[in-house]
């Protein structure tokens, strides 16, 4: 099996932005995500690599990432002398643009090209005219000639000042005057060799404050091992549609002394859902199991102290590894819980109902609230996905 080499560069440092609506309004974004996602209208994942070369990708209607509850946004550095902007990273489309909030400012390194540019993200959109200039990234990840997009027009990007296009270059198809495709950030460093791979490690530290602080890393074309605890975990793209569109896996899942909530069912991981989302008869399994009811001012589940106190594992069987989720991982942060319209003291629960059954080729979404306890690489050389526990895995933070 390939390897992964650990990072030569520093990572990236990112901070993790959570809406602050109620968990009705973040379990709507989350269901309406999975139900877009469902309908394969973002095929944002490995898939699109492996396209035949020079077939026309489809038209696809983008999901805005500025709808998820949860975004992640990052400072980013363009031109020489260069000016600082905090872009949003967005895993679902590849363009890298800015014009948002900051204006752009040229500088000795800035290209225009005189293309239009124009990107449509479903309820955001913008355009403007296509540059190429100085893009970095980081210690060690500069990009001498990158394609940025200068937006004269946005619509539905408050508080950022662009985004960071991360996801597959097909994506760019179309996006620009002349139709050819835009070569990606991370295109661009695995062409210039300043990454051997390429492939993206996202680690978080679990979030427990409404507050926007860092507590995330990217790290482009290796993995960080420090993070890690224990081997990495390698398992290819689910061969299930629709699941194959995107960073889909397959697992079995149980709670317990082996209750089985699902078995070998296709998924997907996403960085843009909030919540651990299952099909609805995983869903009801899990409910009977710990005994939760569903809370009506939150649409979440909810347990008692005492139901709480007896709460047992998940186990996610990923390959051969079965990696734990506490029931301390199962929780809502406490210090969230009013911020989302819940009750003070109140234990809520961060597995949700999709509104799916199962079945239907994506069965789950392990979101943040997931990931956030694991470290995890997205593999488009290799077509792959890796997750490994880290010491946050099993931390009581919640």
């Amino acid at each position: 099996m390939p390897t992964i080499p650990e990072a030569s560069h520093p990572p990236m440092q990112f901070t993790t932005n959570i809406v602050q609506q109620d968990a009705k309004e973040i379990l709507r974004r989350d269901r309406m995500r999975a139900k877009t996602l469902l309908a394969e209208h973002q095929p944002h994942g490995p898939l699109a690599f492996y396209k035949k070369a020079g077939t026309q990708p489809a038209k696809v209607k983008s999901i805005a990432v500025t709808d998820a509850a949860v975004t992640y946004t990052c400072k980013v550095d363009i031109g020489s002398p260069a000016t600082s902007y905090e872009l949003l990273i967005d895993t679902g489309s590849s363009n890298t643009w800015v014009g948002s909030g900051k204006e752009y400012v040229t500088s000795k390194t800035s290209h225009n090209t005189r293309e239009a540019f124009q990107i449509s993200y479903g309820s955001g959109s913008c355009s403007g005219t296509q540059y190429i200039d100085q893009v970095s990234l980081g210690e060690g990840l500069v990009i001498p000639k990158q394609a940025i997009g200068v937006a004269t027009k946005a619509d539905g990007m408050n508080g950022i000042d662009g985004i960071l296009g991360i996801g597959p270059v097909d994506l760019t198809q179309g996006t620009v005057q002349f139709g050819e495709r835009v070569p990606t950030v991370t295109d661009n460093l695995y062409k210039n060799k300043t990454i051997p791979t390429e492939s993206i490690g996202i680690f978080y530290q679990p979030t427990t404050s409404a507050d926007p602080v860092p507590n995330g890393e990217l790290t482009f074309g290796g993995i960080d091992a420090s993070k890690c605890e224990g081997e990495m975990t390698w398992v290819p793209i689910t061969k299930t549609s629709p699941a194959n569109k995107y960073w889909g896996i397959d697992q079995t899942v149980t709670y317990g002394d082996g209750a089985t909530l699902m078995k070998n069912c296709a998924g997907i991981v996403d960085t843009g859902t909030t919540l651990l989302m299952i099909s609805t008869d995983a869903f009801n399994a899990y409910k009977k199991a710990t005994g939760a009811k569903l809370d009506e001012n939150t649409g979440l589940l909810t347990v008692t102290e005492e139901q709480f106190k007896n709460m047992q594992s998940m186990m996610f069987h990923i390959g051969e590894t079965p990696f734990e989720f506490t029931a301390n991982a199962q929780r809502w942060p406490s210090q969230l819980g009013t911020m989302m319209g819940g009750k003070e003291g109140q234990i809520y629960l961060i597995v949700a109902d999709m509104g799916e059954l199962s079945g239907k080729g994506m069965d789950f979404i392990n979101g943040f609230g997931w990931l956030q306890r694991f470290y995890s690489v997205y593999d488009t050389t290799n077509g792959r996905v890796g997750i490994a526990n880290t010491k946050y895995t099993k931390a009581e933070s919640n």
